[in-house]
């Protein structure tokens, strides 16, 4: 955890209500959810996992997968810390005139704010990945409370820019998550695709990442790829291209 949040937490609860308002939230169901959507697929080539928790969890204001209607999908890259690909994947989104989901944390956005302003002058948008990057679920819900509220605040400070939309770390929530974000103004935004890709000193070739990537397209679909990835960074292009041609459209948030 960041070393500085106890002084920060201190300082904000101050003018912050209590925690005892924060309890309120101990009515939720806190049991942790550690998301993955799973292999099988529908016909449209559309994961069954991502189906089934955003019929459970659509209404709490999560996001797992989109219209089955519209050939629709969304761009995302969590951002632990900075790997030298994120300016890359910036210029290749410019020059296919795409906007893209950037979630950030506080370490990310105070080592590298150059980058967070060219996100948001570039007109992409910038989401909630939390303050210091725990497990939701396990935080007590003044902490929860805390771990998105510091980072919407900072941001807002720092940047001008208000976030509406989050990403749990891990992919691990709950109800209680779900419920706290929600009142915070926020969607809660997990994926429909996710590969092995963050690992730097085991990146996938350019050729299977592609295969993989493009292989799974499907409507609605939410796409989560770390920005730490040069195969990534690599073959985006490309990848682009290939949603392009077969007429999908790729939106921001």
């Amino acid at each position: 955890m960041y070393k500085g949040l106890p002084l920060f937490l201190a300082a904000v609860t101050a003018a912050a209500p209590s925690a005892s308002e924060y309890a309120r939230f101990e009515q939720y169901d806190n049991t942790k959810v550690a998301y993955g959507m799973g292999v099988e697929t529908d016909s449209g080539n559309r994961p069954l996992g991502a189906i089934h928790a955003q019929n459970e969890y659509g209404d709490m204001g999560g996001l797992f997968i989109g219209d089955s209607a519209a050939k629709r999908l969304w761009l995302t890259f969590d951002e632990g810390y900075e790997n030298g690909c994120t300016a890359g994947i910036l210029d290749t989104l410019k020059e296919k005139n795409v906007r893209a989901v950037f979630f950030v944390t506080y370490d990310y956005c105070e080592r590298n704010p150059e980058l967070v302003k060219r996100m948001i002058d570039e007109g992409h948008t910038v989401g909630n990945h939390t303050w210091s990057h725990p497990s939701l679920p396990e935080c007590s819900p003044d902490e929860l409370y805390s771990e998105l509220s510091l980072l919407h605040n900072y941001v807002k400070e720092k940047f001008n820019y208000e976030m509406y939309v989050m990403r749990p770390p891990m992919g691990e929530f709950s109800e209680r998550v779900l419920s706290c974000a929600k009142e915070l103004g926020y969607t809660t935004v997990l994926w429909s695709f996710a590969y092995p890709d963050w690992d730097v000193n085991n990146q996938p070739d350019p050729q299977q990442a592609f295969d993989k990537i493009t292989g799974k397209t499907h409507n609605g679909a939410v796409y989560l790829l770390h920005a730490v990835s040069e195969t990534n960074a690599s073959i985006l292009g490309n990848v682009i291209d290939f949603w392009k041609d077969n007429g999908y459209i790729i939106t921001p948030m």
